[in-house]
């Protein structure tokens, strides 16, 4: 299949091309710079620029374009950036695929666990209803700018949980810390953390290409964890002690609105949709994950 990938410079969008390569697709990067060779085509979701024969002959669209959630402070600006970094790109693809005669078979655009809110123990699943804050209201608007696809094309929204990485990512800042043993849980802990490893998020994107779903699909875990299962897993797999727990209200003094919506908020979601679909995944357990993320399992 011919696939075109929007955001596919970063940590997930590289394993997923990589992936896609493998399985012998034809992965074409849209990139705002100069193309340097022939799987590369330019465009300028700012300005909502794409030219749509750019799209002709793809059997799929897969975008995972935004700026970073937590790298930055949220200020009014960043809060902005956000959302125009997620909305704009979306809405330039679902416009450039009403301008052809045969539009891509599928749209898969990215969204978020965080579309549920804060919403403790309560089981999530795909039809749970949007929750509250900022989060929310943005993976509300990135699913519906999503669904500007014309008619006949299959939308899909993967509400995709933490990713867990052997480097960067999610847990970027704090494996380091957890390899030294200077970890620890955040807040109380009892918060619920939706989870998957790299290798299943590119793995469920592969099967989203084909699978008969359309609509919101949970990509996460079958295994649910709170913070404090989570974190000892991890410290346990990488043979170090996870004791030095940093309070909520440090973390809300110190990273403000971004603590209380990325890292103390608890969604515990279920992925219905994918397992009902016979999805298959690499690393269904938390000790599974851990033992992969410390480098002790392929």
């Amino acid at each position: 299949m011919r696939i075109i990938m929007a955001g596919a410079s970063g940590l997930i969008g590289t394993d997923m091309a990589a992936r896609l390569r493998s399985e012998g697709h034809d992965v074409i990067r849209l990139v705002r710079r100069p193309p340097a060779d022939p799987s590369e085509f330019r465009w300028d979701p700012t300005g909502g620029q794409l030219d749509p024969g750019c799209l002709e002959g793809a059997g799929a669209v897969i975008n995972l374009s935004g700026a970073g959630i937590g790298d930055r402070p949220w200020t009014r600006g960043r809060i902005d950036e956000l959302f125009r970094s997620r909305l704009g790109p979306t809405r330039t693809l679902a416009a450039a695929m009403k301008r052809l005669e045969a539009p891509p078979r599928t749209f898969i655009s990215q969204s978020g666990a965080n579309y549920y809110g804060d919403r403790g123990a309560a089981v999530l699943r795909e039809n749970a209803p949007n929750g509250a804050g900022i989060m929310a209201r943005l993976c509300l608007e990135w699913e519906a700018a999503a669904h500007e696809a014309p008619a006949g094309v299959r939308v899909v929204t993967p509400r995709t949980a933490v990713v867990l990485s052997r480097t960067g990512g999610a847990l970027g800042k704090l494996l380091p810390l957890l390899r030294l043993g200077i970890g620890g849980p955040l807040g109380n802990g009892r918060q619920y953390w939706p989870w998957i490893t790299l290798p299943d998020v590119s793995s469920a994107f592969s099967f989203l290409l084909s699978a008969p779903l359309s609509g919101p699909v949970n990509l996460c875990a079958p295994e649910s964890a709170d913070v404090n299962s989570l974190i000892a897993q991890l410290a346990g797999a990488l043979h170090r002690p996870a004791l030095l727990r940093v309070p909520a209200p440090v973390l809300r003094l110190v990273m403000g609105k971004l603590a209380g919506e990325l890292l103390l908020a608890s969604q515990r979601m279920e992925p219905s949709a994918l397992g009902e679909a016979g999805f298959e995944w690499q690393h269904p357990s938390l000790a599974q994950a851990a033992a992969w993320v410390a480098g002790r399992d392929s």
